[in-house]
């Protein structure tokens, strides 16, 4: 990577890094992990994830301001990071142009799964309120 420009050796040191080498890395749909996961990857288009996003906030669930780039391995370590994925993740996912990732700590996923109905709920009504509001705006 650093040999093809695409990272700078003083970019290195701060990427984020998990406190220990795991032993093993398992990949799988998070209802079928034979292990509690240390972090879950959601992938999906960016409407979805704001969401997701913000009942991690509302959760109490440590965000990290901004929208991650590459490699998406820096999103792995802590709390709840949006990243627009790398070029070697989406090449091995088939992740779509027009999706994001979310990484949510694995300690932490219930607790955000536990916002969403009240931040979807929330998000219904606002939509509501501002649609009425752009008419409004629009007609004066």
């Amino acid at each position: 990577m650093a040999g093809l420009g695409y990272v700078r050796m003083e970019e290195v040191p701060d990427i984020p890094r998990l406190p220990r080498t795991p032993g093993a890395v398992v990949y799988a749909p998070l209802g079928d992990t034979p292990v509690d996961p240390d972090v879950v990857l959601v992938a999906g288009r960016p409407g979805r994830l704001m969401l997701l996003m913000e009942a991690a906030g509302h959760a109490g669930v440590a965000t990290r301001p901004g929208l991650l780039g590459r490699p998406t391995c820096t999103a792995l370590p802590g709390g709840a990071v949006a990243s627009t994925g790398c070029i070697g993740n989406r090449v091995y996912t088939d992740l779509g142009d027009d999706e994001l990732y979310v990484a949510v700590s694995g300690r932490d996923v219930a607790r955000v799964v536990g916002s969403l109905t009240t931040i979807i709920g929330a998000n219904d009504a606002l939509a509501g309120d501002h649609r009425e509001r752009r008419r409004t705006l629009a007609t004066h």
